[in-house]
């Protein structure tokens, strides 16, 4: 073996042990997200100033029942991409009046959020997500849109989401939608 292809393979071993590092330490550490998948001392979210507002475009179940629907809202304002998120989110889970319906299962809470440098979201869920969901592979897949959807059509920093059940990742929420990897935005589900 030559010492320029020994010299290779070191640093892509070395690349390779920082960029693992980095994604299962150093990011859940400087974005708030549990590294052990315990529930996070801090609350998901900080306090904002008051009266600060942006638009957002959050996500409903619409009238048939078959698809999603967007709502512009006044959410409140976060400071960077992060806090921003976690706001949009906080809004989208937050219980709602008639006549929308949410897709969230009720009690869902945020438990952190972080974004990675390819821009990839990580939402993590209280387990009422999975535990209170109603099933069924329509409700599921409105349930993922609407968090996957929310954060990528308002963010334009994130370009996938990944979902997150009390600090793990998640086969499914009730069985049917694949949450092993990161989702990009289906506005196919939105009318």
């Amino acid at each position: 073996m030559t010492s320029r292809r020994a010299l290779a393979i070191g640093g892509v071993v070395a690349a390779a042990c920082v960029l693992a590092w980095l994604l299962f330490v150093g990011l859940p550490r400087w974005y708030g997200a549990p590294a052990t998948g315990r529930a996070a001392d801090a609350p998901a979210t900080a306090p904002t100033p008051p009266g600060r507002k942006i638009k957002a475009r959050l996500y409903y179940v619409s009238a048939d029942g078959t698809r999603l629907t967007t709502v512009e809202r006044d959410v409140a304002y976060g400071e960077g991409t992060v806090q921003q998120g976690r706001e949009i989110i906080t809004a989208q889970i937050a219980p709602t009046a008639e006549p929308l319906v949410s897709a969230v299962p009720p009690g869902t809470a945020l438990r952190a959020l972080f974004i990675s440098d390819r821009g990839t979201a990580y939402v993590d869920l209280t387990g009422a997500a999975a535990s209170a969901h109603a099933g069924g592979a329509l409700n599921e897949l409105l349930t993922v849109y609407t968090i996957v959807n929310a954060l990528t059509s308002n963010l334009p920093a994130v370009t996938a989401v990944q979902i997150l059940v009390d600090g793990k990742e998640v086969d499914t929420l009730a069985g049917h939608v694949d949450l092993r990897r990161p989702l990009a935005k289906d506005l196919g589900w939105v009318q």
